[in-house]
């Protein structure tokens, strides 16, 4: 299927590792044209040759995304030397670990980095997408449904991009301006591998454990089909969704945990 995005300008932030590669991956593979917007230019400018196979095209600006004139000037660059944006990904986050002990300074400063930032890039990227009737797609997190424990700072955020996945929808409907949010859970990235093995005693025998909490097939969601469906939803086959904000989680988030999880057994999580 043609999702009718050769050529078409997405903006991922956070896209140069994760969840985020594989997005940027995922659109490049369409024929998008990917800017990754990443805070360590090294680990993005690794990605880039994947990207510009095929004489595809695809750009990296480095920016710290909680500095409002890096931020501009980020923009800025993109308006300048592309002159466009179709899609605007709002992908960058940190389960930090803010937790109802952290107190307020650190409360704020989670905020800051997982949900300040997306409302400053969708303010800088709404000129270009009324131009373009372009779309933004937010990825949440399961946390925002769920709760986790001791991330406090994350869950606030995360339950802000959901209600401002809605906001945005209704707030630009009339633009013909579309937006999304996609909700992945438990995703096996190499910052998920890290987190097994340094906050459990047996990390094979948590992953299993998280695995069979899975109710479709047992298994993680791969970085992949999360992309796979960031990028249907960004296009134009999608092009009457809006507002909505879809779980791609093998039924994880939702289903009643007396059936999905064995014998009661739980495990916290970084995602």
């Amino acid at each position: 299927m043609d999702l009718g995005l050769r050529n078409k300008v997405v903006l991922v932030t956070g896209g140069a590792s994760g969840i985020g590669a594989a997005i940027s991956r995922s659109f490049a593979d369409e024929g998008a044209t990917v800017i990754i917007a990443a805070r360590r230019r090294e680990q993005a400018d690794k990605l880039l040759p994947n990207l510009r196979t095929n004489g595809r095209t695809a750009h990296v600006v480095q920016v710290e995304l909680t500095d409002e004139r890096q931020c501009r000037e980020a923009f800025a660059w993109v308006g300048n030397n592309v002159g466009r944006i179709d899609v605007l990904v709002n992908n960058a986050a940190v389960n930090d670990g803010v937790s109802l002990e952290a107190g307020v300074e650190e409360f704020r400063e989670s905020l800051e980095r997982n949900l300040v930032q997306v409302y400053l890039c969708a303010h800088l990227a709404l000129p270009y997408l009324l131009e373009s009737q372009g779309n933004i797609v937010n990825i949440g997190s399961k946390v925002a449904e769920t709760g986790q424990g001791g991330t406090s700072g994350y869950a606030a955020s995360k339950g802000g991009m959901n209600a401002l996945t809605r906001e945005w929808a209704l707030h630009l409907a009339g633009h013909g301006i579309r937006v999304n949010c996609v909700i992945p859970a438990e995703v096996m990235t190499p910052l998920y591998e890290r987190w097994l093995q340094s906050n459990t005693d047996n990390p094979d025998a948590a992953r299993e454990r998280i695995c069979r909490m899975i109710p479709l097939g047992q298994r993680m969601t791969t970085a992949e089909e999360i992309a796979n469906t960031v990028t249907f939803v960004a296009s134009s086959v999608s092009s009457h969704t809006t507002g909505q904000i879809l779980y791609v989680d093998g039924g994880y988030t939702h289903f009643d945990r007396s059936i999905s999880i064995p014998n009661g057994e739980a495990v916290d999580d970084p995602n």
